[in-house]
């Protein structure tokens, strides 16, 4: 099984092209369990509610593996919440960095318009640069294998399509 990691800061088209090639490919996607957590529980978030969440997330991850498929997307993984920790806290819990690690992961830069949704907390520019530098340091930190996908939204879909058809 191939895992593919959607990375970023907020609003850069993650969940919604996640489950559109999803359902487009005939594969699973594990959608992000932080946004289902913060519309239940709000979003003051502690350092608690991250690692929860990170457990949260792995459950999920778990449960959609358990049929071995030959492609999973995850709408992110615990590397994007140790982001979070970084940009909420100044800090990052060596827990969050010890999870399993997808095969891939596809960061989405943060050059699309924001759109509010009402989990989401850096809509700033400034704020929305630093989430997202962040976001590409923690993949840097974990030494793990990425790509960057950018442009518009068609752009995106087609290069992560091609990352898709790349890796499988």
């Amino acid at each position: 099984m191939i895992q593919i990691c959607f990375h970023g800061a907020e609003s850069t088209g993650k969940s919604v092209l996640a489950d559109k090639l999803a359902r487009a490919l005939g594969v699973p996607w594990v959608p992000e369990y932080g946004r289902a957590y913060c519309e239940a529980r709000g979003t003051d978030l502690t350092m608690a509610d991250l690692l929860a969440i990170a457990e949260g997330q792995q459950a999920a991850i778990d449960a959609a593996s358990a049929s071995d498929p030959p492609l999973l997307l995850l709408d992110t993984d615990q590397l994007m919440t140790a982001a979070w920790a970084e940009m909420l806290f100044g800090e990052v819990p060596d827990a969050l960095l010890a999870y399993p690690k997808a095969d891939r992961y596809l960061l989405f830069s943060a050059d699309v318009p924001w759109v509010e949704d009402g989990t989401r907390l850096f809509g700033q520019t400034a704020q929305r640069a630093r989430f997202a530098d962040l976001a590409e340091a923690v993949l840097q930190r974990a030494g793990v294998k990425w790509q960057r996908i950018g442009g518009t939204w068609p752009e995106r879909e087609a290069q992560v399509r091609a990352a898709l058809t790349d890796l499988t």
